[in-house]
């Protein structure tokens, strides 16, 4: 067997494969004899590379839908039509007693200084699972043991306090970082793996307690000094953000096919040769998924590429494609199609295409070259952790602290603003002059620290945008009202001809009546393929007008207990507001 096993071959499949003379081919991970079995620290090994079949797949990381991102559907999550299923709904634990039983009996007959690593590797997947337990439900049952069909007692357990609950994981991450490799591994988890992880649960829970009063959570401030903690002891350690030129050092950080591990602690990899693909090309050039495009109100977000803001300029609200395109931060023109935009390996400059974004501003980040276009053939690596959201969660964890300082916004955020050539962010003028148009969208805000909080979450935002971190930040910002608000696109002044990158041809035709018949251009019929604000006096693209969209205050920051699981365990309590009838 490989010394190496990537988590391409992960779960019980795979371990099947490479012990095909095992018993564990004929018996479920968590029923096979311990006598049998945990015998070697190669068993352990190969145990414990089941647990990343827990980790995010691909579509799980780049298919983001939330505000960030906005298709052609919207999710229950945003029209308000969530309600308590009858079952299912994330309230799953097949892999949590996979975990639990593994801990029982990995040091049986193998010394602890062997194995105290690979129970590393186990406790860092408890905490990874239940912090995703936490984000969705708040209070959920501690489980540290396999549960038996006949263990009455611990299958009626009521849920325990999400402040139990969080104690719990950290422990087991404090005992992974203690316990795991120190070796840098992008396909496996390591101390520094464990040190990312344990610096997102402490920014989530820290914020989500001190932002959400009604829950009456203790340690906020702790949870955060925390986070802060495990930032500073990660930055003594191996990673940087990657550069290479301003112009293309983000894209090609998620173009890579194979991880850059300078930025990147924890990647999931794909293969031509072993024939492990994922979809994102074809996801992102195609009508087939919704025609994602990024939102305007993140468009406007991107600075000028001098650090000032882009929604300060005269009529910025009403400037053309090509206009609001130029000077600005270079991420913009690495997430987006914009003028003179060329795919990977080749010089033809493309513009947005209308068929396969509903906004206009057309995905690249992820976007490989044209040989990964067909459908799920992409290879690119996706990552799971990097070091980029390291250095954003400290200055958050900082900021909301209120022991930010200009040094250590230097340290952190400088150094992603380093990769494309920005300035930095100035603490006391963005204390002193907070941005009017970020205050709009976080309401919420404590006056401490607000103008900088803002570039933060500005910063936060464009970074990780396309890695499914929006929902999270929205929930533990208690920012649920930003779901709200009308979803638009590109600013179009009206029917008639668009040479979206002016070099002379036109490229977008909006026309009432009959389609023209001239090749060349794409013709988006007003009303229907394309809905601006003031019909024929232009305005942005509207997207879902028809579609209302709510968020309940008092109920949608968690979600629901399944009906099933509450007949089963009466001792389970419902979530706040949400009405199951029992």
């Amino acid at each position: 067997m490989k010394k190496h096993i990537s988590f391409l071959f992960i779960g019980i499949a795979a371990l099947a494969t490479a012990c095909k003379k095992d018993f564990m081919d004929r018996q479920p991970l968590s029923d096979i004899s311990p006598d049998q079995f945990f015998n070697s620290e190669k068993d352990l090994k190969l145990y414990t590379n089941s647990f990343y079949s827990a980790l995010p797949s691909a579509e799980g990381i780049y298919n983001e839908d939330i505000d960030n991102i906005v298709k052609t559907s919207l999710g229950d999550n945003l029209t308000g039509k969530r309600t308590v299923p009858v079952n299912g709904g994330g309230w799953s634990w097949g892999e949590l007693r996979k975990i639990n039983y593994f801990l029982q009996n990995y040091n049986r007959k193998v010394e602890e200084k062997v194995a105290a690593k690979h129970a590393g590797t186990a406790k860092f997947f408890r905490a990874y699972f239940y912090f995703d337990k936490v984000q969705r439900f708040g209070d959920v049952p501690w489980y540290s043991t396999a549960i038996s069909p006949q263990d009455t007692v611990l299958l009626k357990k009521p849920r325990d306090p999400r402040t139990v609950v969080v104690d719990s994981m950290l422990k087991d991450i404090d005992y992974a970082i203690a316990n795991l490799d120190v070796k840098p591994n992008v396909e496996e988890v390591t101390k520094w793996t464990a040190l990312a992880l344990k610096s997102r649960i402490c920014l989530f829970e820290g914020t989500f307690r001190k932002y959400h009063p009604e829950f009456n959570l203790p340690n906020a401030d702790e949870l955060l000094r925390q986070c802060v903690l495990a930032g500073e002891e990660l930055m003594k350690g191996p990673y940087g953000i990657y550069t290479s030129t301003p112009e293309r050092a983000y894209m090609d950080l998620f173009a890579a096919t194979n991880p850059i591990t300078s930025e990147i602690i924890l990647a999931r990899k794909f293969s031509n040769d072993l024939q492990v693909w994922h979809n994102v090309n074809y996801y992102t050039i195609t009508a087939s998924y919704g025609r994602p495009g990024l939102e305007k109100q993140l468009v406007n977000s991107y600075l000028m590429k001098d650090g000032s803001r882009f929604t300060d300029r005269p009529r910025y609200d009403t400037l053309q494609f090509f206009e609001e395109c130029q000077n600005r931060d270079p991420r913009l023109a690495q997430t987006v199609r914009t003028p003179g935009y060329t795919r990977i390996g080749n010089t033809v400059k493309l513009v947005p295409d209308f068929g396969a974004t509903v906004t206009g501003y057309q995905l690249v980040k992820f976007v490989t070259d044209e040989s990964t276009d067909s459908y799920n053939r992409s290879v690119n690596s996706m990552p799971i952790f990097r070091y980029a959201e390291v250095l954003l969660n400290y200055a958050e964890a900082k900021a909301e602290l209120g022991t930010l300082t200009q040094a250590d916004l230097d340290k952190s955020i400088k150094l992603l603003r380093n990769r494309v050539g920005m300035p930095n962010i100035d603490m006391a003028a963005a204390n002193a002059t907070p941005d009017p148009y970020m205050a709009a969208q976080y309401i919420n805000l404590f006056p401490n620290n607000k103008g900088v909080i803002l570039e933060i979450r500005r910063e936060r935002r464009i970074e990780l945008v396309m890695e499914s971190y929006r929902w999270n930040d929205i929930m533990r910002w208690k920012e649920g009202q930003a779901l709200t608000r009308q979803f638009k696109g590109m600013y179009f002044p009206g029917l008639g001809k668009y040479d979206l990158d002016r070099d002379g041809k036109i490229d977008v035709v909006i026309y009432e009546g009959t389609k023209p018949t001239e090749k060349g251009p794409q013709y988006l019929k007003l009303g229907s393929e394309i809905v601006l604000e003031k019909d024929k006096q232009g305005g942005y693209i509207l997207i879902n007008k028809q579609i209302g969209k709510t968020f309940d205050e008092t109920k949608d920051y968690l979600f629901p207990i399944p009906i099933q699981e509450r007949l089963l365990n009466r001792n389970l309590t419902q979530n706040p507001n949400w009405k199951d009838g029992l």
